[in-house]
């Protein structure tokens, strides 16, 4: 099969057609998926929940979390968790392959999650889904990594066409978050993805955006000052969200070890959280239809104050405190989720957050007499937090558009995603995302060069045939070594193969022909400390770096325990720069 197509169809031609599936299949996924957590919320909500504030809100979500955490653990036996942070982390450092369960082990993790009341959402595991589908299917076709790299975006595109049905906010997701380059060959095959997976998406679930808007108000010039401040607001609330969820994930990480305690204490905050603020139960879309809807007493269904509404829409610092708490408490939520072992992204947690942060800053200016949409003021939120959030404002822009049909309300909704991106740039470099392989040099960016490094790998680059010696060598011995050695370094090493120096033949080329002093001298007396030593697991920016500042030319490299490997030359870094940067700059 392959010799057949390899004959008969071009790659060109291969990757069109190939992008058309990823995009066809991806949005199947999605469909597959959202089906899945609708059955199991059905379930749930109708024979156990019901219409009544009930004590099943303590325990639905910890069997959701307890049978994700198992599924994981028993069956897939792989890590499946941040969806979006696995792709970055294949495409820069696995030579863009996904593994192959990842087709479908997201969909049923996520989906038991969800379905059972857990708060997050189901995005970034079906961009996950979709993507390792496009890996997988160009591994089958035997496509090199570069055409990996654009089957994996296309798969990112699909999903997110497919499960928004936003065909432009899958380009701009995969060309802002994933980092793909935008060229003539690639733009083609993701739009293709894009539109395919959106156009099966409309003919399974109609052509009616995902959010209906009922009360929207046009865009009026005069409110832009109060949009900027939004922004503003949205980018705070942005790193909140940021900083919050990072620093909570890596204490559950590091803090709890055992799983049964995680699954334990995860669940139980996750339960009571949702017992006292039910909108936090789910995805929490139905509260976003409420807010862009003017319907924002709906979304006291349920809660401590669904039995004294009035007191709460009378009391307008009540149900500011209500919903102040929801934000706030959000992020615990999604982390509680996550961390004990359920599977979901932080797709739908930023469009709740957002939209829960547009409506209480517009009645806040409403308290002071402004009078500002509130309605406006919480669909924009959503575009500014997802803009801070992941740093993707053009995604932010479009996706929103797209799924309320807003459109006309374009200008808002630039305004506040680019304060709020600008505003969360101020603190943090990266988002929430890719912070955690920006801090390994592990993360692929706009930047061609840092690229290219980040892609080498320091088993490319690795020399091995210097001749070690010993410390305890005599210079006789070392002249014998020097004769059958081609190289001019040579590293010292002991008995157990740790690195104790180097030896360079120009400090000892003035003795070396006196064999009166062949005994006299040894090597740990001729040695000396290289200018630096260079980590195997260390980043290649980081490896120029330290060249750059020791004038060096050859350096040695040790494990974790400082066992000599070899040594990197900075000519070896440099051809292997030029192959891979004329691989990648193809068109």
């Amino acid at each position: 099969m392959i010799e057949w197509r390899e004959r008969h169809i071009s790659e060109k031609h291969l990757v069109l057609l190939l992008s058309f599936f990823v995009g066809g299949l991806s949005a199947a996924a999605a469909a597959l998926l959202k089906s899945f957590i609708h059955l199991i919320q059905w379930v749930v909500e109708t024979h156990l929940i019901g219409d009544s504030h009930t004590w099943w809100y303590l325990i639905t979500p910890i069997i959701g979390i307890t049978l994700a955490a198992l599924f994981v653990k028993y069956i897939v036996r792989d890590d499946i968790s941040h969806g979006i942070t696995k792709i970055l982390y294949a495409i820069s450092q696995r030579k863009s392959i996904i593994k192959a369960h990842n087709m479908w082990s997201s969909i049923v993790g996520s989906g038991l999650t969800i379905g059972f009341g857990g708060s997050v959402g189901a995005e970034a595991p079906i961009v996950l889904t979709g993507a390792a589908i496009g890996s997988n299917l160009a591994k089958a076709f035997r496509l090199d990594q570069k055409t990996m790299m654009l089957m994996i975006g296309c798969g990112a595109a699909g999903a997110i066409g497919g499960i928004f049905k936003a065909p432009i906010a899958g380009l701009v997701f995969t060309l802002e978050v994933l980092m793909m380059d935008l060229t003539m060959t690639s733009v083609a095959p993701l739009l293709i993805s894009s539109v395919t997976a959106t156009a099966i998406s409309y003919i399974l679930t109609g052509v009616e955006p995902m959010f209906t808007l009922d009360s929207a108000e046009p865009f009026l010039v005069q409110r832009i000052p109060w949009y900027l401040i939004l922004g503003v607001v949205c980018g705070f609330v942005s790193l909140y969200f940021t900083r919050g969820m990072n620093g909570l994930e890596q204490w559950f990480k590091h803090t709890i070890t055992n799983m049964w305690i995680k699954l334990l204490l995860g669940g139980l905050t996750l339960s009571i959280l949702i017992y006292i603020f039910p909108p936090l139960y789910g995805e929490g879309y139905d509260v976003i239809r409420q807010l862009i809807n003017g319907d924002c007493m709906s979304a006291l269904e349920n809660s401590p104050l669904e039995h004294n509404k009035w007191a709460a829409s009378n009391s307008y610092w009540l149900l500011l405190t209500y919903f102040g708490f929801i934000i706030l408490f959000k992020i615990v939520a999604s982390v509680a989720t996550n961390g004990a072992g359920g599977v979901g992204g932080i797709f739908a947690p930023s469009l709740f957050m957002g939209a829960i942060t547009g409506f209480l800053t517009a009645r806040i200016m409403n308290m002071s007499g402004l009078m500002v949409p509130e309605t406006n003021f919480a669909l924009v939120g959503m575009a500014g937090l997802m803009s801070g959030v992941m740093h993707a404002p053009l995604t932010g822009i479009f996706l929103i558009a797209e799924l309320t049909g807003g459109y006309h309300l374009f200008m808002p909704l630039m305004i506040v995603s680019v304060i709020s991106y600008l505003t969360i740039m101020l603190f943090e470099p990266h988002s929430l995302y890719a912070m955690r392989l920006a801090q390994k040099g592990e993360l692929l960016t706009h930047n061609k060069d840092r690229n290219v490094l980040t892609l080498l790998k320091m088993d490319s680059v690795l020399e091995t045939d210097f001749v070690t010696v010993m410390p305890e060598m005599t210079l006789g011995e070392l002249v014998k070594v020097i004769s059958e050695s081609h190289r001019n370094v040579f590293p010292v090493i002991d008995s157990e193969g740790h690195l104790r120096g180097i030896l360079l033949l120009d400090e000892v080329r003035n003795i070396m022909f006196q064999p009166r002093l062949y005994k006299r001298f040894t090597v740990s007396q001729l040695m000396t400390s290289p200018p630096a030593v260079l980590r195997f697991d260390m980043p290649m920016d980081k490896v120029m770096e330290t060249f750059e500042d020791t004038g060096a030319w050859n350096l040695p490299v040790v494990d974790a325990d400082r066992r000599y490997l070899g040594f990197v030359s900075k000519s070896k870094i440099f051809n292997s720069y030029r192959h891979v940067l004329v691989h990648f700059s193809e068109e």
